[in-house]
């Protein structure tokens, strides 16, 4: 079994609340991606803190995600409040990530600083596809430049993206190849690629050796289904570039606990998985 203390760098927050508001995407949350029905209903934070507890999460990094442009019937945001809520309550136990929306320009730019000085975020989170603008579209420069300013990292989604909704379908924009013009932009900027990159792995892996700032994150693909080349990476030469996440409730917390103890990955390299990069990246270990 795989020790306690392992850090989980996406999770979105699933309580009632959360869910308010929300477009209905039980068919693609119980269908296609397979979660149960149970979960995608809803769950309390206490609920959330007692699945980490059996699968030996200690804490996790709450997403207020910005799933679109928010005036649009199938796009959403998660109140950056709620959040923060959530974190001050269970403090030892949730972080907080602030969505980004490049159509609100300077006013989201605004809105993200604030939510790491006022709330304490520790990073920020992007879906490019939501957006159909890639992650070097020049409408994001001025959000990756304020994270360098607040010294924060920033998520990026990168690989193919879903249909999530039939009659809104986007792009997949997140070709990992981009973030190459970013990390030569930003060199100081911590990027990470979540969500592997599939089905372009190997790009982000590419990236991910070529740039100090860049790193992976393994979320929403069921560890049983990573690339080789990923599990390879994460053995050896990229031992100190690849970070945890579920994006529960794609993911069950401790069933994709269960399936990384199944991988033939060395102790030292997995560790820094669960835990140390995380902590390293984010600046939690100081």
């Amino acid at each position: 079994m795989t020790s306690r203390g392992v850090i989980d760098a996406v999770v979105n927050i699933w309580t009632e609340e959360a869910l308010k508001g929300r477009p209905d995407r039980k068919e693609f949350y119980t269908g296609k991606v397979k979660v149960e029905s149970g979960t995608f209903d809803g769950v309390s934070l206490e609920q959330m803190l007692y699945r980490m507890d059996e699968a030996g999460i200690e804490r996790s990094m709450l997403v207020a995600a910005k799933v679109g442009s928010a005036d649009h019937r199938a796009c959403y945001h998660v109140p950056y409040s709620l959040v923060a809520e959530a974190v001050q309550k269970y403090p030892d136990r949730f972080l907080g990530l602030a969505g980004v929306d490049p159509t609100e320009g300077m006013r989201g730019v605004r809105e993200l600083e604030k939510a790491v000085r006022e709330y304490g975020f520790i990073g920020a989170h992007l879906y490019p596809h939501w957006f159909e603008l890639a992650p070097d579209h020049a409408r994001y420069y001025p959000f990756y430049a304020k994270c360098v300013e607040l010294d924060v990292p920033i998520q990026l989604q990168v690989g193919q993206s879903l249909i999530y909704d039939k009659s809104f379908p986007r792009r997949s924009v997140g070709r990992p190849i981009t973030l190459d013009s970013v990390a030569c932009d930003f060199p100081e900027l911590k990027l990470i690629g979540i969500h592997i990159g599939i089905p372009w792995t190997d790009e982000m892996i590419a990236m991910a050796w070529k740039h100090e700032n860049v790193f992976i994150g393994t979320d929403a693909h069921s560890p049983r289904y990573w690339p080789q080349s990923l599990i390879h990476y994460i053995n050896t030469y990229g031992q100190d570039k690849v970070i945890f996440g579920t994006d529960f409730p794609v993911l069950d917390f401790q069933e994709t606990i269960k399936q990384i103890d199944e991988l033939d990955l060395r102790p030292g390299p997995k560790q820094k998985l669960l835990r140390e990069n995380t902590l390293r990246i984010y600046g939690l270990d100081k």
